[in-house]
């Protein structure tokens, strides 16, 4: 995985432009969340009219009290958790998040029914992200983030 991530990643870099959008995919599993940090840019001639370049790759381990949480607080948990732990190139600009687990697309739209999602909610708030829904076979970079400690594990 070490050394597909780093193929993946040396051609081509370039310099991220903190004036355009980022998109972060998210995802979490019982035992870990995963984040990567992308930014469209416009491609050359030869290739396709856009292409997400990787900017950043992460993942953590959820403690036992987080791994008993629901389902959408695992999710709500990695998309703030991933807004965080790459605050330092989103603040100030429009970052799209992208979830396979389509209820948490409507937690900004709606009053959460749970306290801690209400936080988590209230916190999104510094950020201006807008949730879309992802397919769980087009959401695999992230997947693979999540569950990355998991097989390290076993």
């Amino acid at each position: 995985m070490k050394d597909l991530l780093c193929k993946a990643t040396v051609e081509p870099l370039f310099i991220i432009d903190p004036s355009k959008p980022f998109s972060l995919y998210v995802n979490s599993c019982d035992y870990a969340v995963g984040a990567i940090l992308t930014q469209t840019r416009e491609a050359d001639n030869a290739g396709p009219a856009r292409l997400d370049y990787p900017v950043a790759f992460a993942s953590t381990k959820l403690t036992e009290t987080q791994q008993r949480w629901a389902i959408i607080e695992k999710e709500a948990y990695s998309a703030l958790w991933g807004l965080q732990k790459f605050k330092h190139w989103l603040f100030g600009t429009v970052v799209t998040l992208y979830s396979d687990h389509n209820p948490i697309t409507f937690l900004t739209e709606t009053t959460p029914k749970s306290s801690k999602l209400v936080r988590w909610s209230l916190a999104l708030a510094e950020f201006n992200v807008v949730f879309r829904y992802r397919h769980v076979i087009e959401n695999e970079a992230a997947a693979c983030m999540s569950r990355m400690i998991y097989s390290l594990k076993n």
